[in-house]
């Protein structure tokens, strides 16, 4: 049975920093590529950012591209979401995704285990 559990979220005031986890567990973790989703109230689940299974290569949305950092440690069985300079506008619940399908790494159907989430807000 595949289980992701975020952890690390939080309400911060706008600027500062935090470090989402996500660990795994029942599938051989080192094999999928992973990726992080947000889901604002009212709003549509969108793509943050996605690594690669050997973390050779990251993706990010525009919104978050300087700002945000994703990596992952396979011994670990973990994938890491680092947000900085946070704004108000990143409030939204955090997802992380694995994926066994090939294809865009925004792509939300591409993506076949979730996390229940993890909720960040962020004050102005």
């Amino acid at each position: 049975q595949v289980q992701l559990v975020e952890s690390g979220g939080g309400l911060v005031q706008a600027g500062r920093s935090l470090r989402l986890s996500c660990a795994a567990s029942g599938l051989t973790f080192s094999g999928y590529p992973m990726g992080w989703f947000r889901q604002a109230p009212g709003k549509e689940r969108e793509f943050v950012a996605a690594i690669s299974s050997i973390a050779s290569k990251t993706y990010y949305a525009e919104a978050v591209k300087g700002r945000f950092t994703i990596s992952r440690d396979n011994a670990k069985n973990t994938v890491y979401l680092q947000m900085n300079n946070l704004k108000p506008e990143d409030t939204a619940v955090y997802y992380c995704a694995a994926r066994t399908k090939g294809g865009s790494y925004n792509r939300i159907d591409l993506y076949d285990y979730w996390g229940q989430g993890t909720q960040v807000t962020v004050s102005s």
